[in-house]
């Protein structure tokens, strides 16, 4: 009933518990996961777990926090982005919370991504934080339309939803949403397409109510698509078949292949 379309298993909270992990997802109606890189030197592993389990799948991409990290350049993305069950480029963008000064490596390694997610024909995942004007200026300017992608974990406002729905990306929402302070991502909620929303939970972390301050794990994402529900005045079945469908869609994935838990 339910796809994580954002999370971390390779991190080790959740590695050193990988089949409880998955047992407990299978519980909770989630048949998929996408598993998300954040460098270059751990993506064998995040590419390992996507290979060796039929319903997880992978992303290759270095995150916008990971300063002292080989950088990658368009012909790397694009050749380990051929590789098997990779979906999409990522995780990418812009985070201006986190780290001070001059930001501009950051900028230009978020452009390296959208040009090699162009050429590979692959979708982005893309990560702002205290950025949104410059993400989406440089959405803008480095033609991101062209390839799609989803905005994960999204915290920002109804206009910059908007002005992502007009350049071809989708709106993921994580356990934020469950949180009573985040008053302005449940209106964010109630207003996005069902057709251009997904649902993640960015495990570890970021675990719904009422796990909040705990470790997060992919099962819990059904929270999300329960909270959602909730505030569109919608069936949770509904939420969680279209969220799944545009998952499939989006990242051109066959979902009628029998996951194996």
């Amino acid at each position: 009933m339910f796809v994580d379309s954002h999370c971390h298993l390779d991190f080790p909270e959740l590695a050193a518990d990988l089949p409880a992990v998955r047992d407990a997802m299978a519980a909770a109606g989630v048949t998929h996961a996408l598993l998300i890189a954040v460098n270059l030197p751990d993506w064998p592993t995040v590419h390992g777990l996507a290979t060796a389990h039929s319903n997880f799948y992978a992303t290759v991409g270095v995150h916008p926090d990971y300063e002292d990290t080989p950088e990658p350049s368009v012909d790397d993305l694009v050749t380990l982005a051929e590789k098997e069950k990779v979906v999409a480029i990522g995780e990418t963008g812009l985070d201006y919370y986190r780290l001070q000064g001059d930001l501009e490596w950051q900028r230009t390694r978020f452009r390296t991504h959208i040009r090699a997610a162009r050429r590979a024909r692959k979708p982005l995942v893309i990560h702002t934080r205290a950025a949104a004007a410059d993400t989406l200026a440089i959405m803008r300017d480095e033609g991101a339309a062209d390839a799609g992608g989803v905005m994960h974990c999204f915290t920002e406002s109804w206009e910059v939803a908007r002005a992502a729905l007009d350049l071809n990306f989708h709106i993921s929402f994580s356990g934020i949403v469950t949180f009573r302070n985040a008053q302005a991502i449940k209106d964010v909620a109630r207003r996005v397409p069902r057709e251009r929303m997904l649902i993640e939970t960015d495990s570890p972390y970021l675990a719904p109510m009422p796990y909040r301050g705990k470790r997060n794990q992919p099962a819990y994402v059904a929270y999300v698509a329960k909270e959602i529900a909730a505030l569109r005045g919608e069936p949770v079945e509904a939420i969680g078949e279209a969220t799944s469908d545009n998952f499939f869609r989006l990242f051109r994935i066959d979902r009628n292949e029998t996951p194996t838990h």
